[in-house]
């Protein structure tokens, strides 16, 4: 299983960046795609979820702002589209697949928004 996120980078705010997260080696109809992220000094707390079904879900503070969607080609994309950027939102970035039975992490992106 591979959870592949990119896209992070610095922006100012106001700006916009998408992130992608390549997702192989597992069933996504079985699963839930997510994306999380880690503040400085702060807990990993949920952004956005996308649903086998495609029922997408979002933190308050990003509502309106981010979009979560998923290109089922293969292998599959899981992209978070952030727009309005705000310094909050800097933070290091995780995708996440997640079935009843099973936790799947990859490695970080991190996303830096300047004042």
């Amino acid at each position: 299983v591979q959870l592949q996120a990119s896209g992070g980078g610095l922006v100012q705010a106001g700006g916009s960046l998408r992130l992608s997260c390549v997702v192989s080696g597992i069933t996504l109809d079985q699963y839930t795609i997510g994306w999380f992220r880690q503040a400085p000094g702060k807990e990993r707390e949920g952004v956005a979820a996308i649903r086998s079904g495609g029922m997408t879900s979002y933190a308050d503070s990003v509502k309106g702002r981010f979009t979560i969607s998923r290109d089922n080609a293969k292998p599959t994309v899981v992209y978070l589209q952030m727009n309005s950027l705000k310094p909050e939102d800097t933070a290091v970035y995780y995708c996440n697949a997640r079935s009843d039975s099973y936790d799947y992490w990859g490695q970080g992106t991190l996303v830096t928004v300047s004042s």
